[in-house]
């Protein structure tokens, strides 16, 4: 029987387009700016992203889970070396970090986290709809969205309607744990079709070329090539899972080195997709929650609270690195074990937003988020 974290862990990168302007609309969408959101589901280990090398304390928590060449940004953080198209981006001024912070969520469950995440409340399960959906309707971007399922995300009050290619590379058969996991889901008729599926297919997916992770690279491409075009969308979601990295978590090779580069390729495939588009693009990464800032006796890291936020895009045009840093003595971690978060996500969220819908931030706090006291960081990041 596969279990959850299995399941979590074999999943592979989903795409989602939305606000194509329809005819009658687009002269009003025309200058709108482009919103991308990569959600890394699992938990994003901050301190190997971006570890601090300037705090003393970070070796004495995890020797094991240090990258030995960090790329140095600052005299506190230095950025992992598997991130480099990223780093690029940062030197030429079109990339951002924003270190020791988190959505409002401390259970340290994926699912919940992972649905207050796309919604943007504070108690899971209770919204219908995504802050970039809310978003969406605030700024008239109208339209219907690419996806083989609508995510909460993009979730707004009105109808949109979807379809979904099947020609992009790296889409090819589901893998045997992916439809063991929706048998598991259903009964009757249903269970058995998916029953009859795995028995008719299970010589070609044992020989494992159906099991592969859908190419989020190429996804990430075709999505900026949709973005620039002058009838195209305006927001994109990609998934990278995988990042529940309880045991042999990586430093310079592993698991989490290895989504990290995936990340960076998906970075630098919106770009080259882009185009000329990419100047009114802003990218940023989403996460459940971070990861211990202890490694365990597995040469992992368990759920955690605070971790970092990646962006990028042309809508930026200084390199920064933003963060009131709590610190790693055990005085100064969340519960003891965990970073502690100094920064609201949904304030970056909110920034994204009026960078490239032009929502005034009153707007975007009272409508979007429900929330007033979400600090604007545009001045930081967009000025």
């Amino acid at each position: 029987m596969v279990t959850r974290r299995q399941f979590m862990q074999s999943t592979g990168a989903g795409l989602f387009l939305a606000g194509w302007p329809g005819v009658e609309t687009y002269g009003a969408t025309k200058n709108l700016g482009n919103i991308v959101v990569i959600m890394l589901e699992g938990g994003l280990d901050g301190l190997t992203a971006v570890p601090p090398i300037g705090d003393p304390d970070l070796v004495k928590h995890r020797e094991n889970l240090i990258p030995s060449n960090p790329i140095k940004l600052t005299s506190l953080f230095s950025l992992h070396p598997n991130l480099r198209s990223f780093a690029g981006m940062l030197k030429d001024g079109n990339g951002a970090i924003v270190h020791a912070t988190s959505i409002p969520y401390v259970g340290r469950s994926h699912f919940e986290g992972q649905n207050l995440m796309q919604s943007g409340g504070t108690a899971a399960y209770t919204e219908k709809t995504g802050w970039l959906g809310r978003a969406m309707a605030q700024a008239g971007v109208p339209g219907r969205a690419l996806s083989l399922g609508m995510p909460l995300l993009i979730r707004g009050e009105g109808e949109v309607t979807t379809h979904y290619p099947a020609n992009i590379r790296g889409t090819g058969q589901p893998s045997r744990t992916l439809i063991e996991e929706l048998k598991m889901d259903h009964e009757g008729e249903l269970a058995s079709a998916f029953q009859k599926l795995i028995e008719k297919n299970t010589e070609a997916m044992s020989s494992g070329g159906s099991a592969k992770r859908r190419d989020s690279a190429s996804l990430a491409l075709y999505a900026g090539q949709q973005l620039k075009k002058p009838d195209g969308p305006h927001v994109a979601a990609i998934t990278i899972s995988g990042f529940d990295t309880h045991a042999g978590q990586g430093t310079d090779s592993g698991r989490h080195p290895e989504l990290l580069s995936e990340l960076d390729m998906v970075f630098r495939s919106f770009k080259q997709g882009l185009g000329s588009a990419w100047n009114k693009t802003i990218i940023l990464t989403m996460t459940e929650f971070g990861r211990t800032v202890e490694e365990n006796g597995s040469r992992g890291t368990d759920h955690g609270y605070g971790t970092c936020a990646l962006l990028a895009g042309g809508l930026l045009t200084k390199p920064r690195v933003l963060s009131k840093w709590p610190g790693l003595k055990k005085r100064d971690l969340f519960e003891r074990r965990d970073l502690a978060s100094t920064l609201d996500y949904r304030s970056i969220c909110a920034s994204c937003i009026g960078a490239a819908f032009g929502l005034d931030h009153d707007v975007i706090t009272e409508r979007v988020f429900n929330e007033k006291s979400l600090l604007d960081l545009s001045p930081l990041l967009f000025s």
